[in-house]
This record gives structure tokens, C-alpha cells and sequence, in this order.
């Protein structure tokens, strides 16, 4: 369930690299791979257009296409977000992901792997389109000590230098959830700070929630099953990041108790008790889905600090944006964003 609700920056395909040939081979043959991923989606999706004209399409689907031009438009008109042809067409996954990520941690420090790349610089994921590649790279991270989360994601954005495609798995979301991924990701087409990752995923967290809560109170009221979902799943998500922020913040108070070179089995015994504990504690919070958040968080167990990295990286700042959202913008996201944009520039 929650795999997929993690967005991604897509990497610059690099074929300047390629032409260029400025950089190393591997980074080249890294580059014409995702080329060809990338523009094998963007050659098979299908105009929005030609969906709706199709009489095999279901309604049920053809009615989320509507939404998301609504959305579109919402997105331009009332909160300033750059427009441009990103989700005017449709590429049908046929009920697998396209697309996989690779975080990786260093195993006594939440201190993310990083890799670099051109234009976007320093970045603390790898994506990949063949899943092969991507496993074999996310075993290598293991071997090499490395706490690794490997998954595919729901939604990405190029930063313009492709249109960007509805992906067919996003259809089976509901509103608040649809409306939430495709301002997320529009946030990144309207601003993106190189090598800042973190300040990245996070405005676009907030931009998308903020912008998903709005939108649906102008299209269904503030009486709607749809808004008062959204609500619930919105309060959810509230305490469930606290709790894991919190947590890891428990992790880095362990993590400074160890000295340098010690017993690494002693500091990993530790370390996994810790993580059993944050787990199981996952059982005492005031959830609407405990079931779906207990099932989510077990990841943990695997994943370790990649677990906990991925939260800091689309969550921590978000109480940060909020203060500065409401106290010297009136809680406007336009004008929010506008001045975002300003800064980014000066």
C-alpha cells in the first residue's frame, strides 16, 4: 500500500553525458538506459483524449482522467503552478511497476548514499527501469554494508524534459490520494533546487498535501466523503511520521552511544532491538488503518535506516513549511509558491 505513495525526481537522462562524453562510461551506459526507458513510456502512452473516445475504456477509469485535468487546471489557475502537457496522456502498466528506486544508509548513521549527476547533482536515490539492474545494484549496497530499500514508485516527474505520462496504477487511487500525487509532482516541475533533495521532497510533500486538501474542498465541499476521507487519511499520516521521526531520532541518540570501531555484531544486536521496539510500538498508536501501518512498518525489519532516511526525506520539514506557510503567506499557496520561486532565483 504505502511503496507505491513515495514519489521520485527522476534523474537527467544524461544524454548530454553521452554526447558530451565527459563522464564515466559507466554513468553513460547508466544514462542511455534510462533514455530508453523513459522514452519507451513516453512513445506508448496514449493522448488522454483517445482514452475518453474509447468505448472499452471503463467509465470508472474515464472518470479519473476527468479529474485529473481538473486537477490540472486547479493546479495553474489557483495555485500558480507552471503549466505545461505533463499528464495529457495515459501509458498502461498492465498492473506492474515501470519504475524502481534505490536508497541506501549507512549502517550506524542515517547518513544517505548519495550519487551525483549532471545538472541535478548530488541525489539520494538511483532509479531505475529494468528491475534486474536495479536488484543487482541495491544487493551490491548490501554487500558493501549499506542498509538498502529497493521498491518501484507510483509517479515521477522529468523536470520538463519529457511529458510527463498518467501511469495507469495511479487510475486505481481515490481522489484525495490522485490529487496529492499529481500537485507532488507538478510542485517539481514548477520548482527544483539542485542537490537539495530533501528541501525538494519535502516542499513537494507539503505543496501536494496543501494543494490536494484545497482542491477538494473546491470541488466537493468540506461535507464530502471525499474530503473527509482525505481528513482521515491526512490524521493518519500525521501521527504515523511523528511517531517514525521520532524514532529515528531514538536511532541517532544509539548511533552516538557507540564508539569507533567497536564489536560490529554488538552495535547491530542493538541497533535491530531498537528497530524491533520502534515496530512493535506501532501497536499503540491512535490509527484509523493500524492494520495497513503495522504491515508498512515491518519493512523496517529489512530495510533498517533506508527505512527511516526515506521519511526525513519527504517528511521532516514539513511543520518548518507550515509555520512559514501560515504566518507570512495567509496560508495561500500561490502566493507561497510564487515567493518560493523568487527566492530560488535571487
Amino acid at each position: 500500500m504505502f511503496r507505491i505513495i513515495r514519489f521520485f525526481v527522476f534523474e537527467f537522462i544524461l544524454l548530454i553525458a553521452v554526447l558530451g562524453g565527459s563522464f564515466c562510461n559507466e554513468l553513460v551506459r547508466y544514462g542511455i538506459a534510462q533514455g530508453r526507458g523513459q522514452l519507451r513510456i513516453v512513445m506508448d502512452a496514449r493522448p488522454v483524449a483517445e482514452m475518453l473516445n474509447n468505448p472499452a475504456f471503463p467509465d470508472s477509469l474515464k472518470k479519473k482522467l476527468r479529474l485529473i485535468a481538473e486537477i490540472r487546471k486547479y493546479a495553474s489557475d489557483s495555485l500558480g503552478m507552471k503549466q505545461s502537457d505533463n499528464y495529457t496522456t495515459v501509458y498502461d502498466q498492465h498492473g506492474h511497476p515501470v519504475l524502481w528506486t534505490v536508497t541506501a544508509s549507512e549502517p550506524f548513521r542515517l547518513k544517505p548514499k548519495e550519487w551525483s549527476f549532471p545538472l541535478l547533482g548530488s541525489v539520494s536515490y538511483k532509479g531505475f527501469f529494468d528491475y534486474k539492474k536495479g536488484k543487482k545494484e541495491a544487493e551490491e549496497l548490501r554487500s558493501r554494508g549499506y542498509d538498502v530499500d529497493y521498491g518501484g514508485v507510483g509517479g515521477w516527474s522529468t523536470l520538463g524534459w519529457f511529458k510527463d505520462p498518467i501511469l495507469s496504477s495511479m487510475l486505481t487511487r481515490n481522489e484525495g490520494s490522485i490529487a496529492n500525487l499529481i500537485l507532488h509532482e507538478l510542485t517539481h516541475g514548477t520548482i527544483y533546487l539542485k542537490s537539495s533533495v530533501d528541501y525538494n521532497e519535502n516542499l513537494a510533500s507539503f505543496i501536494g498535501d496543501k494543494g490536494a486538501e484545497k482542491f477538494l474542498l473546491f470541488k466537493y465541499g468540506p461535507e464530502s466523503s471525499q474530503y473527509k476521507e482525505y481528513e482521515q487519511s491526512k490524521a493518519d499520516r500525521k501521527v504515523f511520521n511523528e511517531y517514525i521521526l521520532n524514532a529515528a531520532a531514538r536511532l541517532d541518540s544509539l548511533y552516538k552511544t557507540f564508539p569507533e570501531g567497536g564489536n560490529v555484531m554488538v552495535k547491530e544486536t542493538k541497533k535491530m532491538n531498537l528497530i524491533a521496539d520502534i515496530v512493535a510500538g506501532v501497536d499503540h498508536l491512535t490509527l484509523y488503518h493500524k492494520r495497513s501501518y503495522k504491515a508498512y512498518v515491518a519493512d523496517a525489519l529489512d530495510e533498517k535506516n533506508a527505512f527511516f532516511m526515506s521519511f526525513r526525506r519527504y517528511d521532516s520539514k514539513y511543520e518548518v513549511f507550515d509555520k512559514e506557510f501560515k504566518e507570512q503567506y495567509g496560508a495561500n499557496i500561490k502566493n507561497y509558491l510564487q515567493a518560493l520561486i523568487k527566492r530560488e532565483k535571487g
